[in-house]
């Protein structure tokens, strides 16, 4: 059973805390509170058994590392809701540059952080929902803060914080950091909309105006990264004319 955690002096206002030990994955704990949720908790977990990355693939994570979920009922359709994927990559790009030169660090679209070009944190978003719109919604991040996972073939090879030259930071110090900015980026969508996080997460997108490759369940795209619209989509310019791509696996 989960119980809150004693929350920090800057913890944010109106966010829960939940620190375990040991957990199969924050995301299947999330799913399990959700339907008691009484406001957006954050749940992490210093060790995960069975964590897992977009598409079903799994996630290591050795100790040390960082794995958390914040739980939430945002209201709406699931398009408004898949939009948090980028207030929590812009939340943990301002995290991260707490550690590490943020020259070094880049966003990968739709739901990857960059340092020096190698995979140092991932978001996984799942939710549930009835008649068109969202019940609640959980955001799973993972970061390598100590080691990167030995990941053999990746197009984007695992990298850590510390091992990177990084300053060290515990788990839960990261948590209450990251906690704080993804508040923040909350603000500004429920006041101003999507329009100042997106060009937010534009101003650190990796390869954007260059040539890349989407690969979708049922097709290959080339062409040169013009921008994410207001839906988060992206925009690539092909030799076949201008492409909108809800949902790939980007490669450089």
């Amino acid at each position: 059973m989960s119980t809150e955690a004693p929350s920090p002096a800057n913890w944010p206002e109106g966010y829960g805390r939940i620190v375990l030990d040991d957990v199969d994955s924050t995301n299947a704990e999330a799913a399990r509170i959700a339907p008691d949720l009484g406001h957006p908790t954050w749940i992490m977990a210093h060790r995960q058994s069975a964590a897992r990355g977009r598409r079903g693939r799994a996630w290591d994570m050795p100790r040390g590392n960082f794995a958390a979920t914040l739980v939430m009922r945002p209201g709406g359709v699931p398009g408004w809701a898949a939009l948090r994927s980028f207030l929590a990559a812009n939340a943990l790009f301002e995290t991260l540059a707490m550690h590490v030169d943020r020259s070094r660090l880049s966003n990968k679209w739709p739901n990857d952080v960059l340092l020096d070009n190698g995979k140092v944190g991932g978001i996984l978003l799942e939710s549930a929902g009835q008649g068109g719109q969202v019940q609640w919604l959980s955001i799973g991040i993972g970061v390598n803060l100590a080691v990167a996972p030995l990941v053999r073939d990746a197009a984007f090879p695992p990298v850590s914080l510390a091992e990177q030259g990084g300053a060290a930071v515990a788990p839960e110090a990261f948590l209450d950091q990251l906690a704080g900015f993804y508040a923040t980026e909350e603000s500004i969508l429920e006041q101003l909309g999507f329009a100042p996080i997106r060009e937010k997460w534009l101003r650190h997108a990796a390869r954007l105006g260059e040539v890349i490759t989407a690969r979708t369940t049922t097709e290959e795209l080339t062409g040169r990264f013009e921008t994410i619209d207001e839906a988060g989509q992206l925009i690539l310019e092909t030799p076949a004319g201008r492409k909108v791509v809800p949902a790939a696996d980007v490669y450089f």
